[in-house]
């Protein structure tokens, strides 16, 4: 099998396993399960407290001991794992930590397969710069087909997506054993302090202005698009208590129809180098910050 394939395939499931449950887990929180908009919160906050301490410390059990791409496997399947035990809770207290458990395995894969990535590619010759993005933008792709398969199925306000997203976790995670190795490259030195081993050296990079004006207006931008995967397809599903939208499209299709944020995401990441190489990146985040405040401003 094509090593491009491969890898195209690996970064479809990694956000299939993702885009199965994420946007729709506030209709099932809220609409389905009638849980307040504090617990949902804390629920959903579970995915940036994980990301706040996995991503370091995987990178440096694949640094250090253990082959990227087997390390990739297994937390995905612990991952889906984990998802097959979301249908049996009944509290948002105890979901809570099932969540938070799944995002402990989940968010690191995402740098662990760009990671895994780069190594097959880099080894087997390939220009990484050109041939990356098109590999990247079927994640995006795997996003939307998971958001389709979650509504098409009647999934978006019962816990079967979350079956959906566990099962498509445990074939990546199988999956992921059959690609290249990935040894580890043992790029932190043996004498390094914590602080480098942990990474937070790279806090030394906001004392460029530059850097942390950049940083402060990439948090801005990514809390509006964690607002809209919060309470997006609850707030669309919420017209079925209308008895004149309850049988509406958009209703019924409430997920494909947010999914149309993911297709645009698609198209502009294939133009994402075009835009770049003819205005280069501070015009591109300048048009990107209009962009947000205009629909904003609607």
């Amino acid at each position: 099998m094509n090593i491009k394939f491969r890898l195209t395939l690996m970064s479809f499931l990694q956000f299939f396993v993702w885009g199965a449950w994420l946007i729709t887990i506030g209709t099932y929180c809220l609409n389905a399960k009638h849980w307040t908009f504090p617990q949902f919160g804390a629920i959903f906050s579970t995915m940036a407290l994980a990301s706040l301490f996995m991503p370091a410390l995987t990178g440096i059990i694949a640094d250090k001991w253990v082959n990227a791409e087997r390390l990739y496997g297994i937390l995905h399947i612990l991952y889906g794992l984990v998802l097959l035990y979301v249908p049996r809770v009944d509290d948002p207290d105890t979901l809570y930590y099932v969540i938070f458990a799944a995002m402990i395995c989940y968010m690191p894969t995402i740098s662990l397969s760009n990671a895994v990535a780069y190594t097959i590619l880099k080894r087997e010759g390939h220009d990484v710069v050109k041939v990356f993005p098109p590999i990247r933008v079927w994640g995006t792709i795997g996003f939307i087909v998971a958001m389709w398969t979650t509504n098409l199925t009647g999934s978006k306000a019962n816990a079967n997506q979350f079956i959906i997203g566990a099962i498509a976790a445990i074939i990546l995670g199988v999956f992921a054993f059959t690609l290249p190795k990935c040894p580890p490259p043992r790029s932190i030195s043996k004498d390094a302090g914590l602080a480098e081993q942990l990474g937070l050296k790279a806090f030394k990079l906001f004392s460029n202005y530059k850097i942390a004006l950049f940083f402060i207006f990439s948090m801005f931008l990514g809390a509006a698009l964690q607002l809209t995967n919060m309470y997006g397809d609850s707030f669309l599903s919420s017209f079925g208590d209308i008895a004149e939208y309850k049988d509406s499209f958009v209703v019924k299709y409430s997920t494909i129809i947010l999914s149309i944020s993911q297709m645009s995401e698609t198209l502009f990441i294939l133009a994402i180098p075009f835009f770049l190489k003819r205005f280069g990146i501070k015009m591109v985040m300048l048009f990107s910050m209009l962009a947000l405040v205009s629909v904003a401003n609607h």
